[in-house]
């Protein structure tokens, strides 16, 4: 599989990483892109410093502060440019990509630009050991939540967004798209670039032949047979907040805003009354809606 890999510049969003997580991450990701930016939120353990000896060929931007992944991701875009790259690959520490990750979505970026479709993003299919099972791309059709399986492995399938881990994307589109939404902080921030790329047009790729592993969230609970995946209650607080401003944005299609709310009740339901501590999700999520009504956004203060 032929492709420059010179094009692509690799974003690593940190925050108190596991050092030993990310090194791992990036003996598998640096063969594999042009250029490597780590833009490190704050963390209290000194990550230049213990990994620039090692990777003297990766640029460490250290925040100083906890911004959120929104405005990390976007200084990291903004530092590509300057390394001229044509896409940017956005990572979290602790996915692990496979050895042909890239190469693959690559190829499948370009094949689907040269039949001058608008692309979005193209991403891989990622599995969390955990949860036994790859998570499905998901597409809403009408008033129905589709996942989008892989028939073959080479399908290449249309979603309506992709987790932020893994995602390929031109520059050439965030130039018309934008960059992610700051105010989100945490949390439905890849969800709503990728609506919004689709409201305007460009399409996102679940590429199945593309692999790559993924923590989703702290440790899963089973439940019926499946394995759930559970965040603090914090994370909760940024999850509902975010999805009742995403709701309220007028460009948002009716029937996308109907099937997320119905799930978003089922979590609340499932985390209050299944997920210690119980009445921290609860009243963090609570929260989280009202201050998604109010317009509350950024970091949670206090």
């Amino acid at each position: 599989m032929r492709v420059d890999n010179r094009s692509v510049t690799g974003i690593i969003v940190t925050y108190n990483p596991d050092l030993d997580g990310l090194k791992s991450l990036l003996e598998a990701i640096i063969p594999q892109v042009g250029k490597l930016i780590i833009v490190d939120n704050g963390s209290g353990e000194d990550v230049e410093n213990r990994l620039a000896s090692l990777y003297p060929m990766v640029d460490i931007e250290k925040l100083g502060q906890n911004f959120g992944i929104a405005k990390a991701q976007n200084i990291g875009i903004a530092k590509a440019r300057v390394h001229d790259a044509a896409y940017v690959l956005l990572l979290d520490q602790d996915s692990i990509p496979a050895g042909d990750m890239v190469a693959r979505l690559l190829n499948a970026a370009e094949a689907q630009l040269a039949k001058n479709l608008r692309v979005a993003c193209v991403g891989p299919r990622y599995e969390d050991p955990r949860q036994k099972n790859p998570p499905p791309f998901i597409k809403v059709t009408g008033l129905r939540l589709e996942r989008q399986i892989c028939a073959e492995n080479d399908s290449i399938v249309e979603v309506d967004y992709l987790i932020a881990s893994g995602c390929l994307i031109p520059l050439s589109t965030l130039d018309s798209v934008g960059g992610m939404r700051e105010e989100l902080f945490i949390d439905y921030v890849d969800i709503e670039w990728g609506l919004r790329a689709k409201q305007m047009g460009y399409q996102s790729y679940g590429i199945c032949n593309a692999h790559m592993k993924h923590d989703l969230g702290d440790s899963p609970v089973l439940f019926r047979g499946r394995h759930i995946p559970v965040h603090s209650p914090l994370r909760h607080y940024y999850h509902f907040r975010n999805a009742i401003w995403l709701y309220r944005q007028k460009w948002l299609h009716l029937n996308w805003k109907m099937v997320d709310m119905a799930r978003l009740v089922r979590k609340f339901v499932f985390y209050s009354l299944i997920t210690a501590p119980r009445a921290e999700h609860a009243k963090m999520m609570t929260l989280g809606v009202w201050h998604g009504l109010t317009g509350k956004m950024g970091k949670k203060v206090g």
